[in-house]
């Protein structure tokens, strides 16, 4: 036989109050309906779990037993219940996020504070790389979610804008390029470059945006798969670098400085991207949408892109 939950209720029930009318009558059912509940469970687990005590009834020691697991049962069913229900509702469950190696300095670690503290019982995993890479993973569902460069052009996957990211050369402060009387771009050949990898899609920008002016592209004399490690590498250096703004305003880059130049300033969105058509559990959508509306509140209204800018190779 199976053993019921709703029976071990009205046993309780039973127990508690040491009468079966006054039982029936607090559970909504018949006498008849609890005696035979009461039955069911004696013949599975064998023995009468009631005795007669003057006008009532009272626990045999077998039903003292059962009387203590019953509640440790009830608990486990309330939790499980309660586990399944959060998990619907997005408050509850695992979501792995990707993350390309700009959102993971300055992006990630505040929005997922902010996530963390709306949805505590979320777990969230991240996984750093590069964006190609992590795009790959999302279309295999691999990743949930990706926060990095903005995705168009690509039907299986949807990105919704985060913040805007402005990407601009800089240099020690101590660099002789601010103590030339007129800058232009072309004066920035004069110096030696830290550079991110060509692969990384800021470098494909920057080389394009010297080269579509007829312009060499810049002398590269020191190269990085990591973004982040480059304005440390320069500071005391005189090489330029092309680094994030939301980089240079970190306490690291209290040492560089901004080279103004609309020419060599890229301006591209964050956001944060899913597939259009998997599947999103519950979780995912609930950081999803947490996300966006926690992205406005950090970081304010997205600011269009400037349109006199070169396009950023995708």
């Amino acid at each position: 036989m199976d053993l019921h939950l709703r029976d071990l209720r009205f046993f309780e029930t039973v127990a508690r109050l040491g009468h079966l009318g006054r039982a029936a009558e607090a559970v909504g059912r018949s006498q008849p309906a609890l005696t035979k509940c009461i039955q069911r469970l004696e013949e599975l687990v064998g023995s009468p779990l009631f005795e007669r005590a003057g006008r009532g009834i009272r626990l045999t020691r077998v039903g003292e037993v059962l009387l203590a697991r019953c509640s440790l049962l009830r608990s486990a069913s309330d939790e499980l219940v309660r586990e399944v229900r959060d998990f619907a509702e997005g408050a509850a469950g695992q979501v792995t996020l990707g993350s390309g190696p700009i959102a993971a300095e300055h992006l990630v670690p505040e929005l997922c504070r902010a996530v963390l503290a709306e949805a505590p019982r979320v777990r969230i995993d991240v996984v750093v790389g590069p964006s190609a890479e992590l795009r790959a993973q999302l279309r295999q569902g691999r990743l949930d979610l990706l926060v990095g460069l903005a995705v168009d052009g690509d039907p299986g996957l949807e990105s919704h804008g985060l913040v805007e990211d402005v990407v601009v050369v800089a240099a020690a402060r101590t660099h002789p390029v601010f103590r030339r009387r007129k800058l232009e771009q072309r004066t920035l050949l004069d110096y030696g470059w830290a550079l991110p990898s060509a692969h990384i899609p800021s470098r494909q920008w920057l080389d394009l945006a010297f080269s579509a002016r007829g312009l060499p592209t810049p002398e590269v004399r020191l190269e990085s798969g990591s973004i982040a490690l480059l304005p440390r590498m320069v500071a005391r250096t005189e090489l330029l670098t092309f680094v994030s703004r939301h980089t240079l305003a970190l306490e690291r880059g209290a040492a560089l400085r901004e080279v103004a130049l609309p020419a060599t300033t890229l301006r591209r969105m964050l956001g944060v991207t899913h597939r259009r058509t998997g599947y999103l559990s519950p979780a995912t959508q609930r950081v999803l949408g947490l996300l966006r509306e926690r992205s406005e509140e950090l970081y304010g209204h997205v600011v269009p892109s400037d349109t006199h800018a070169p396009r950023r190779r995708r």
